[in-house]
């Protein structure tokens, strides 16, 4: 069961577009897709919304996406063809609480595409993925933490990447990985589409292919 993750530096640089288009793409791997977003709020186990409470258990929800009315993330993967979509909501830096019944959705899955950075301290997938706009300024810490990890770049065309708008930042350890140019709104080409295709068919074709996952 190949596992592939996007991430991105922030917030509103195609992610969520990346891993609609990729399911639309390819739709003979029979997806579930998985949204994983933190918070700094309490998540409310029941409903996912945020509480005052202060339970233990609030600390993570996780919801089987039923609305394809494409109006949120999880909806639009419904939208682009994915069997079963995910959202996974956790107090920022409660993701390890999730990731047990994360687990059991990754073991009863053909294929799994996850919308995540933070994931990658939890898991290593088959093929992660990384979107970056030079134009914008702000870098997650755990995109970071993990640029080195990704298998290729996704890059925002139209702009200078050797003078990006971001900090501190060094693209230095993806120098010899592919790097896609990405022409927003079309996140997705058809190199980006033959790539993980390649990447993944022969992991597809092994039905015992079991993730790696961390404790």
């Amino acid at each position: 069961m190949p596992i592939l993750v996007i991430g991105g530096h922030t917030r509103n640089v195609g992610k969520t577009s990346v891993v609609a288009g990729l399911i639309a793409a390819l739709p003979d791997f029979r997806w579930t897709a998985l949204k994983i977003t933190q918070s700094r709020h309490v998540v409310c186990s029941a409903n996912g919304a945020a509480c005052d409470c202060s339970t233990p258990d609030h600390s993570f929800a996780v919801s089987e996406e039923k609305d394809r009315s494409g109006k949120s993330d999880s909806s639009r993967f419904l939208v682009a063809g994915a069997d079963r979509s995910w959202w996974v909501r956790t107090q920022q830096g409660h993701l390890a609480e999730a990731m047990p019944r994360i687990r059991n959705i990754l073991a009863s899955t053909q294929n799994a595409i996850i919308e995540s950075n933070s994931i990658l301290r939890f898991l290593k997938p088959d093929l992660y993925l990384t979107v970056l706009d030079p134009l914008t300024a702000d870098f997650k810490a755990s995109a970071q933490t993990f640029l080195d990890h990704a298998d290729a770049v996704l890059l925002h065309a139209g702009s200078d990447s050797s003078h990006p708008a971001w900090e501190k930042v060094s693209l230095k350890s993806n120098i010899d990985r592919p790097t896609f140019a990405i022409h927003p709104p079309n996140y997705v080409t058809p190199e980006v589409v033959e790539f993980v295709r390649a990447r993944l068919s022969s992991f597809s074709a092994s039905s015992c292919h079991n993730p790696q996952l961390s404790s």
